[in-house]
């Protein structure tokens, strides 16, 4: 079992910055690839951000390519997801997930998330 925990999020206006954290416990951080996934109303979840448990591959949806930078922090446990020129459109209920994968989380294929944080950017 993997326990996910979310923070960071809040109401922000449009063009500006939030760091969403993930503090992960229950199993060996450095071993969990790890990503971000959002759920909008109305609308589909979306993988927005993937890392490898080693660091060194990432993943980034077309939408928040070159705004969002996902990393880690193996000695605290935690996932960041850094949210710049934030959009209205990027408002949603973001989750920090676990999977085997890159691959299985860009498609949707988490085994354990966490309860969410909202982010709503305004105008």
């Amino acid at each position: 079992q993997v326990q996910l925990v979310e923070s960071g999020g809040g109401l922000v206006q449009a063009g500006g910055s939030l760091r969403l954290s993930c503090a992960a416990s229950g199993r060996t951080f450095s071993t969990l690839t790890m990503g971000w996934f959002r759920q909008a109303p109305g609308k589909e979840s979306e993988s927005v951000a993937v890392i490898h448990w080693s660091g060194g591959s990432t993943y980034y949806a077309d939408s928040v390519k070159g705004r969002f930078t996902i990393s880690r922090d193996n000695i605290k446990n935690t996932v960041y997801l850094q949210m710049n020129s934030l959009k209205l459109e990027d408002t949603a209920v973001y989750y920090c997930a676990v999977g085997p994968s890159i691959y299985a989380l860009r498609d949707g294929r988490y085994d354990y998330w966490g309860q969410g944080t909202q982010v709503t950017v305004s105008s």
